[in-house]
């Protein structure tokens, strides 16, 4: 889902538009397998009554449950952007309870990004914005790819200033 054009102020043009890096997902997909297998498992090897059957119930029990987790964090994903226009740094979060920063590229003094050896393997990674504000600086993680939507930022910042 592509951030909303009616949020942006008139003849402001998006240059970049991110949900978080599908490394945001590793736990609840490592929890969703784990527990098709455990069920898969126990429903194999156990007959269908007495204490067989309260142990097939509370595997597909803990199936569900981290379905449920899963789809909540798809959830999180899908209203989580990061979009750099060409005027400021926007990030969103939340379905019910929402939280969000703006940072003019005008305040931006400095942008970094950090990535683990997996990480860079990836593509995923931290961004930090720094920049003159009440906030002063912003950390951001699992961002797709940091160190291109660094050099976005840095040619957006460019591009501002020669205009």
């Amino acid at each position: 889902m592509a951030y909303p054009q009616r949020l942006l102020n008139p003849n402001e043009e998006v240059l970049s538009d991110l949900h978080p890096h599908w490394w945001f997902f590793v736990r609840q997909g490592l929890a969703v397998i784990a527990s098709l297998i455990l069920t898969m498992t126990v429903a194999s090897l156990t007959d269908s009554g007495g204490f067989g059957s309260f142990v097939r119930w509370a595997t597909v029990l803990a199936l569900v449950l981290s379905l449920i987790w899963f789809g909540v964090r798809w959830v999180a994903w899908v209203t989580t952007y990061f979009v750099v226009t060409s005027d400021r740094v926007i990030f969103r979060e939340g379905v019910l309870r929402r939280r969000g920063v703006e940072i003019p590229l005008g305040r931006v003094n400095n942008v970094l990004f950090e990535q683990s050896i997996l990480e860079r393997i990836i593509g995923a990674g931290d961004l930090l914005i720094e920049s003159g504000g009440e906030s002063g600086r912003q950390s951001f993680s699992d961002v797709r790819n940091p160190d291109r939507v660094q050099n976005t930022i840095h040619a957006a910042i460019d591009s501002m200033r020669n205009d």
